[in-house]
């Protein structure tokens, strides 16, 4: 389950560049090679564009990501999403040992220590993150056109209470639902609800159990019917940006290096990467540092074998700008395009990285 992090970011404008007005000569002096007018001249206020020129490939990946944005969203002249009704929170049984955070509707703090595990603990671990890659495989065998998230969200409950776990994202900060599922533009965080997925839609569904006093987490897009091209592409980008993340991870590696690589294997098809929502670490609490971040950045701070934590990227076709709805969970891209996402949660090894959330 991506957590949401608010963070400062320059957003490039539509030609690349920058305006400024400059309103004397003395602003000019020493950047243009031409002789400027003396201090007693008139002078009038003066337009000065400064523009960056896009390269030849830049060029050709914005239109394509254009063209391609075009026909996603026009094709099948697809409404944008709409809240469905939302039904009753599931029961879960007493005998089901539940999180700390069940019962308060405030989000709890993200704990600063990473989580590693002595050999009891991995053991646990495992057992919580095998079950929830079983569940969101299963979850997806479910998605065809007419069935409702609702419907989705009722089953992944029933499959979690019975291997005797706790659904995570159920309670946690007031979130009514034991699962996400974010369908089309919706970047993550859905709330299940009466909507029927259409032919042509993709969902992501992500699964967090608790198990045994541990959170195993991971998440999945699927398709619903015949989905467009485009859409399959940036799908399969998006999981491969995340295999990628994973490939760099460690014990001593940098975690700026996920960003790093994730953002040059999207930036390649042009598509962009939400730096919004993280990865975070994860165990017998379910979010923790260290933060994830998917994009380019500057973090300091190393892996260490034996902690665990998610990668989850999210990428879009769009802008990654984005809105959220007023249940303070649902949040979807500004400019309706479409956006996927992959999960897993991993293990750091002296060599590399384990992934937990497989079976």
């Amino acid at each position: 389950m991506a957590l949401a992090i608010s963070l400062s970011h320059a957003t490039a404008s539509s030609f690349n560049g920058e305006v400024k007005f400059l309103s004397s000569a003395s602003q000019l002096k020493g950047k243009y090679p031409f002789n400027l007018p003396s201090k007693n001249a008139n002078f009038t206020k003066q337009l000065v564009i400064y523009a960056k020129r896009l390269s030849g490939l830049e060029e050709a990946l914005r239109i394509r990501r254009e063209r391609e944005l075009r026909s996603s969203t026009t094709a099948k002249r697809r409404p944008p999403l709409r809240r469905g009704r939302v039904s009753q929170q599931l029961p879960v049984p007493d005998d089901i040992p539940k999180p700390p955070y069940v019962g308060s509707r405030e989000l709890p703090d993200i704990t600063s220590e990473y989580q590693i595990h002595d050999v009891e603990g991995l053991a646990r671990m495992r057992a919580a993150c095998e079950l929830a890659a079983r569940v969101v495989d299963y979850a997806g065998t479910l998605v065809r056109p007419s069935v409702t998230t609702n419907e989705i969200d009722k089953a992944v409950h029933q499959m979690i209470i019975d291997a005797g776990a706790y659904p995570s994202p159920l309670g946690y900060g007031g979130f009514p639902k034991s699962v996400c599922t974010s369908v089309n533009e919706c970047m993550c965080h859905g709330i299940p609800d009466s909507r029927q997925l259409q032919d042509g839609d993709i969902i992501n569904i992500d699964v967090t159990v608790y198990l045994n006093g541990y959170h195993g987490d991971t998440s999945k897009t699927f398709f619903c019917g015949d989905v467009s091209e485009s859409i399959k592409r940036l799908v399969k980008v998006t999981e491969e940006c995340l295999e990628r993340g994973i490939a760099v991870c460690k014990d001593g590696a940098l975690f700026r290096k996920i960003g790093k690589r994730i953002s040059e294997h999207a930036e390649k098809f042009g598509y962009g990467v939400v730096d919004r929502f993280v990865g975070h670490g994860i165990g017998t609490v379910f979010h923790s540092e260290p933060l994830i971040y998917h994009h380019r950045n500057d973090k300091s701070g190393s892996m260490v074998e034996g902690q665990t934590f998610t990668i989850e990227p999210i990428l879009t076709l769009g802008s990654t700008e984005c809105v959220t709805w007023e249940d303070n969970w649902t949040t979807l891209t500004a400019d309706g395009s479409p956006a996927a996402q992959f999960e897993h949660t991993i293990l750091i090894t002296k060599t590399g990285a384990e992934i937990l959330t497989t079976y």
